[in-house]
């Protein structure tokens, strides 16, 4: 009965087509799903390395991004790693300033009463400590200097730039970038500012213009660039004697003799702002800022 049922089937028309085409659908379902398969596989290969490339160059984006913004909010901060430890002990000369103020902004040197053009700060203790940039920057010179020590330059954007003197040693190059909170040096003597015994000195310039420290710490390069379209903090002072009492001295006048420290401070007291019978500190062709003192 099976056999007869068999050929009875066979003899039908339809059941080779249908065959085929059953064979047919089944070959052309298994070649479309290895297709699709490898296909696969072959685009999670190739999208995996572009992938992580893509990742890499946003992740540089956003630290790029994230240092320029962090350049452009950055403050100006005084140089030291423990600024509540820290103390000016020198001001900056400003003839707008009081008094007291203007006295204390005055260093003695080699008989002479000269105009501080920054600041010295130390530690309350009186120890040496870390010298640290100012703000983000390119450091333009280095070098040692008898009369002020080891100095640094540090350009930064608006061509401002920051001076420190007075360091025992030095930790960075001439060409080197800083980053704000680098440490620079330590703190240490020099000729020009014995008084203060370890220190820094500290200088903010505009163009070559010095600028009170003071009144920039904690403010951005903005508030620099404000101040200097205004001018400078030297405003106000006697147009006969604003050049020259200005002028730190050069390592050419460490030797000259000038009159005694009490005529001067005589002087000094009767018109700290600068008077006819005040002696004079050196003139206009000295070195106007330690940055360009000849060593």
């Amino acid at each position: 009965m099976t056999k007869l049922k068999f050929k009875r089937l066979m003899r039908k028309k339809w059941l080779y087509p249908a065959l085929y085409l059953s064979v047919a659908a089944l070959v052309l379902v298994g070649v479309f799903w290895y297709q699709q398969s490898a296909k696969n596989t072959g685009d999670q290969v190739a999208e995996q390395p572009e992938s992580e490339v893509q990742n890499e160059f946003t992740t540089l984006d956003k630290e790029q991004d994230s240092v320029a913004v962090m350049e452009q909010d950055e403050n100006l901060q005084m140089p030291v790693s423990d600024e509540k430890a820290a103390s000016i002990v020198t001001k900056f000369y400003d003839y707008n300033a009081s008094e007291e103020d203007q006295e204390s902004a005055l260093v003695l040197y080699n008989n002479k009463y000269y105009q501080s053009q920054g600041v010295d700060i130390t530690r309350q203790d009186g120890e040496s400590f870390e010298v640290t940039a100012a703000m983000s920057g390119k450091v333009t010179e280095v070098k040692e200097d008898p009369l002020y020590g080891n100095v640094i330059e540090i350009t930064h954007d608006e061509d401002v730039t920051t001076v420190y003197a007075s360091l025992n040693d030095v930790q960075v190059q001439a060409g080197s970038e800083v980053a704000q909170g680098d440490v620079l040096g330590s703190a240490g003597q020099n000729s020009f500012g014995q008084a203060s015994g370890v220190h820094v000195h500290f200088e903010v310039r505009k163009d070559g213009q010095p600028f009170n420290p003071e009144s920039f710490f904690g403010q951005p390069l903005s508030q620099i660039n404000k101040k200097a379209e205004e001018g400078s903090d030297t405003e106000g002072a006697p147009e006969d004697d604003a050049t020259d009492e200005n002028q730190a001295p050069s390592q050419d006048q460490a030797d000259e003799s000038g009159p005694s420290a009490d005529d001067i401070q005589n002087n000094t007291d009767e018109d700290p702002s600068g008077s006819e019978d005040e002696e004079q500190a050196p003139d206009e062709e000295s070195a106007s800022s330690i940055s360009t003192i000849q060593t």
